[in-house]
């Protein structure tokens, strides 16, 4: 199966000093709160003028959304190795890739500071990843789909757009509030893509 890295989000233009901001940035709101991120502050921890931070950015609600699509390339790198791992078995990439996934939010700081709500964070983050996360969704399911098809499921094109849909929404929200261990959240997931794609999950419930 090839790999299509053309589902991944495309890196926003920017100068050699856009990632170390955007870097700067996660790290100062999970340790401070998203209130504490200035462009000053930015500018200082970075090592660079205040203008080159407005340069490589532009706004502050601009330096938000680059944020989340940052995480999110990290998110759907995990997703593309498992892919990768498991060209001829589709419930065995489900698992890894939803068990990389989880274990990836597990210790990711911003994702636990929007979900504790501390230091004011999640006020103005946490819409990015719940309500107003229209695009975040898209790149993912654009992702999945792709990888999901080339495997060749008995779906008409609409009946994978639904069960993509359903799959991504579940994972974010168990990203945002997690209700079980990643292992047994990816196999009980597993498990349903199986029965949906109504073939063995072998071993079925591995991790009950």
């Amino acid at each position: 199966m090839a790999i299509m890295s053309a589902a991944l989000p495309a890196a926003p233009e920017g100068g050699q000093h856009r990632r170390p901001i955007i870097t700067a940035a996660i790290e100062l709101t999970a340790r401070s709160g998203w209130q504490a991120v200035t462009m000053a502050r930015l500018a200082e921890v970075v090592g660079v003028s205040r203008q080159t931070v407005y340069n490589e950015i532009g706004s502050k609600a601009a330096l938000a959304e680059a944020m989340v699509t940052h995480e999110l390339g990290r998110f759907l790198s995990v997703v593309e190795a498992a892919f990768a791992r498991h060209e001829d078995d589709l419930v065995e990439a489900i698992y890894d890739a939803v068990r990389a996934v989880l274990e990836l939010a597990d210790d990711n700081t911003l994702l636990r500071a929007i979900a504790s709500a501390t230091h004011g964070t999640a006020s103005e983050l946490l819409p990015l990843l719940t309500t107003e996360a229209g695009s975040l969704l898209t790149q993912a399911k654009a992702m999945l789909t792709a990888r999901v098809a080339a495997y060749d499921p008995p779906f008409t094109g609409e009946q994978l757009g639904v069960v993509i849909d359903i799959v991504v929404r579940t994972v974010l929200s168990h990203v945002m509030q997690p209700s079980d261990t990643p292992a047994r959240t990816a196999d009980a997931l597993a498990w349903l893509a199986a029965r949906v794609l109504g073939v063995d999950a072998t071993p079925p419930l591995r991790h009950r």
